[in-house]
């Protein structure tokens, strides 16, 4: 479990599709996604997937936080990372989404900034996060964590790209 001022971020497990099934149902969330909200039962055999932490070829670890208000403990969204190993260092694909009831409060910035600081002690130096082009909170969010676009576009997504020094 990890912990900011206002936030506590907590790996996530089968049990918590009902209460996420509520934060993600709001169909706005996938304007820059596509796609539609996810039922309790969809999210029930996603989390059984990504509760396994490592992809069937055991080259990417997956790691997921639900995200929670740290006084009352209230679901607000997600952050999650898939930490891969190419060439000789360790990079983290990293992305958020906090429901639309939670949203301009800085939750998503305050739990990303959170996750990239532990993946950093954990020796993550590279970085990147794939943000539709109108998605401008994630843009901030990006630039908050030391991310910067780059020309590269990923299914119609710009993928930001940072190296943040550990340590």
């Amino acid at each position: 479990m990890l912990q900011s001022r206002r936030l506590v971020l907590e790996p996530l497990r089968i049990d918590h599709a009902e209460e996420m099934a509520l934060v993600l149902g709001d169909p706005a969330l996938h304007e820059f996604t596509g796609g539609a909200p996810a039922t309790e039962d969809e999210l029930r055999v996603r989390y059984a997937r990504m509760s396994a932490g490592w992809s069937a070829d055991g080259s990417e670890c997956w790691l997921n936080w639900v995200v929670r208000h740290r006084v009352d403990p209230e679901a607000v969204g997600f952050v999650q990372a898939t930490v891969t190993r190419p060439a000789d260092d360790l990079r983290a694909e990293v992305a958020w989404v906090i429901g639309s009831a939670h949203q301009h409060h800085g939750f998503a910035q305050e739990a990303a900034v959170l996750m990239v600081t532990w993946l950093q002690r954990q020796g993550v130096t590279s970085f990147v996060a794939d943000i539709h082009p109108g998605h401008q909170a994630s843009a901030a969010v990006a630039r908050r964590i030391g991310l910067t676009p780059s020309a590269d576009t990923i299914n119609g997504e710009v993928r930001w790209v940072g190296c943040i020094p550990s340590g």
